[in-house]
């Protein structure tokens, strides 16, 4: 079993999308992970060790990665740690490499606007997967309950203020 990484990077470049021959997506990411540390004789934070590594997702979390993330942003990030080997000009070569299952800018430094993408649309039922068979589907009520008090207010419209 490969042992797994969950923690919080920066990327060092843009996601490189491509597309292997049977036209499945790839992005690599390219990140750093880095201890900060404050110093309490100076006050100030100082940077410690940085551990450097390529990321790699497939299919639709890297199209959906190449078009949200960019050089610079801090990302939450979880995957496999895994080995990489290849052999070039009769040299033998391996590095870590991160085989990413999740990854998300972290909300401290960034605005994001969440929307389904284009692909989870497509199904007619705005990307929810249909339930195996045997499995009733569960319908959302089109409205609210009447004594919900975090509900939508059609004329007051949200508030900021709890409803205690």
């Amino acid at each position: 079993m490969l042992p797994t990484l969950t923690g919080v990077g920066r990327l060092t470049g843009d996601p490189e999308l491509r597309f292997t021959q049977s036209s499945k997506a790839v992005a690599s990411i390219p990140l750093a992970f880095n201890s900060r540390r404050k110093n309490p004789q100076t006050n100030e934070w100082e940077d410690g060790d940085v551990f450097y590594i390529r990321g790699t997702v497939w299919e639709r979390l890297a199209e959906n990665a190449a078009e949200t993330l960019s050089k610079g942003m801090e990302v939450m990030v979880t995957g496999d740690l895994r080995t990489e080997k290849w052999e070039k000009d009769g040299q033998k070569h391996e590095r870590s490499a991160l085989l990413i299952r999740s990854i998300a800018p972290n909300l401290a430094f960034a605005i994001a606007k969440v929307s389904k993408d284009a692909a989870s649309q497509q199904n007619g039922q705005s990307g929810a997967q249909r339930p195996p068979q045997g499995q009733a589907q569960r319908s959302r009520p089109s409205s609210p309950p009447a004594d919900d008090p975090w509900a939508v207010d059609a004329a007051q419209g949200y508030s900021d203020e709890p409803p205690f």
